[in-house]
């Protein structure tokens, strides 16, 4: 099928090339006033079968080229394909701007050649500008909010083993509902901050709306128990803004935070207790 497709594409481009140029050559070997072979239907005929005989001859090596080409693409990134497409196309679109004066001048090289030699350059300084510097381009593209968010994650990765650091009891859904843990903070037994990420706040919220009357008593209850925290001067509260898109589960978003922060997990869930004993993630139950 590619092969078919391949001979019709080059006998239509035959075609397109026999109506353009085989009055030139008519008019060459002297035939160029004779209606039967210079118009239109000869000129398209004769550039068919030309490319019809030479597609005969070229069919088999472009279809390798293709596949080569299509193996080479394949092992290519998505981003890096999409960044050099559209660097590709910026440099292209610039080139035809900066070529429109050269198609008012009179000197065949300079309105036939020069345009095209432009366009090229450009088209090739675009796709690698664009694909050399993809992180480059990732950052500015990148919300502010994100980039925020990333180089505070990169910080706190890139600190020594010896560096003071506060250490975060981060709380989940279920040690909120709870409410024991006002009373072991108030004790002191808690050392540290006590971290609530905003994607455990929003669980809370759910749970308090939920249509459900039990867990819409539990969902409050939480929520109080939050507000009473937040007012005790003895007990320091956080609020973690960042939230991790990639990954659905409130779980596996408190596992990851853990992890940024060398924090420690605080939950009465016993399933998040074990897999967090699993992936050596600190735990008090």
């Amino acid at each position: 099928m590619e092969k078919r497709v391949i001979t019709v594409l080059l006998v239509v481009a035959g075609a397109s090339l026999g109506v353009s140029f085989m009055p030139y050559a008519w008019t060459a070997i002297g035939q160029g006033g004779n209606q039967w072979l210079d118009n239109v239907f000869t000129n398209l005929l004769i550039g068919a079968i030309i490319f019809y005989l030479l597609s005969l001859f070229l069919v088999k090596h472009i279809s390798t080229a293709l596949t080569y080409i299509e193996k080479k693409l394949s092992e290519l990134s998505l981003t890096y394909l999409l960044f050099g497409a559209i660097g590709t196309i910026i440099g292209l679109l610039i080139g035809v701007i900066i070529s429109l004066p050269f198609y008012n001048w009179d000197v065949p090289f300079v309105k036939g050649v020069a345009p095209f030699l432009i366009m090229i350059l450009l088209g090739y300084l675009g796709f690698q500008i664009s694909t050399t510097r993809i992180e480059e381009w990732k950052k500015i593209f990148t919300s502010s909010k994100k980039r925020n968010e990333q180089q505070a994650e990169q910080e706190l990765l890139e600190r020594n083993a010896d560096d003071h650091f506060r250490k975060y009891k981060i709380l989940d859904t279920s040690v909120i509902i709870d409410g024991r843990v006002y009373d072991i903070a108030k004790t002191g037994f808690l050392e540290g901050t006590l971290l609530i990420p905003n994607f455990v706040l929003y669980e809370l919220q759910y749970i308090a709306d939920s249509g459900d009357s039990l867990k819409r008593v539990r969902g409050r209850r939480g929520l109080d128990i939050l507000n009473a925290l937040q007012k005790e001067e003895d007990i320091s509260v956080e609020m973690y803004d960042g939230d991790f898109e990639e990954i659905q589960e409130v779980d596996s978003k408190l596992l990851k935070l853990a992890k940024l922060l060398d924090g420690t997990v605080v939950t009465n869930d016993y399933n998040l207790n074990k897999v967090a004993e699993f992936q050596n993630v600190p735990v008090l139950n």
